[in-house]
């Protein structure tokens, strides 16, 4: 179709309609594409621990859960195990992130929230303090540098992403589930 061509007098013919319609679609986004303005792009989940704001892959991350109601106590476990949960007929063991870091307990507001591990050895269920979403970067924006953190989680950082003053330090999910201390659970 030429340039310049009036939807309203294609409305007769509609197959070249929906030609130009794709057309014009693939024209935009190819516009609006991140990922042909500024490299590839890397999406991970934001989330807030301690007041600090972290990054995980959206790959590492099974799903997101409120905290279930009932949690069932796992005797003999270390206090960062809150316990087993039922999630749609699977037990699912609850973390208590922060505790587990060394940073305290993750207070029980309606904002706290379970992150749900993609892994396939370690079934396991995340507390944290709020989850805020998706968070896109080009991958330009990353660095391998491993900032310091009130949390203490320096050891599990794959590095962070860097926006204007802002950073996002991002959290390696397998490596804590893969760690000697998350292995060591018993009391």
């Amino acid at each position: 179709m030429a340039e310049g061509v009036s939807l309203k007098s294609l409305r007769d013919r509609p197959f070249e309609l929906l030609a130009e319609l794709e057309r014009r679609g693939r024209a935009v986004s190819a516009q609006a594409s991140p990922e042909s303005a500024a490299g590839r792009e890397w999406v991970g989940i934001a989330l807030r621990m301690a007041g600090e704001l972290f990054l995980v892959a959206r790959e590492e991350t099974r799903e997101v859960l409120g905290v279930p109601q009932a949690l069932t106590r796992v005797p003999g476990a270390k206090s960062w195990i809150k316990g087993l949960a039922n999630v749609r007929g699977q037990l699912l063991p609850i973390i208590d992130l922060r505790q587990f870091l060394g940073s305290g307990v993750t207070p029980l507001t309606r904002n706290a929230r379970i992150l749900v591990v993609n892994h396939r050895e370690i079934p396991a269920g995340l507390l944290v303090d709020e989850v805020l979403g998706f968070r896109r970067f080009a991958e330009s924006e990353f660095t391998g540098d491993v900032p310091t953190t009130v949390v203490r989680c320096e050891r599990y950082l794959a590095g962070a992403f860097r926006r204007g003053s802002e950073q996002w330090p991002v959290l390696g999910l397998r490596s804590v589930l893969e760690s000697p201390a998350f292995a060591d659970a018993a009391a």
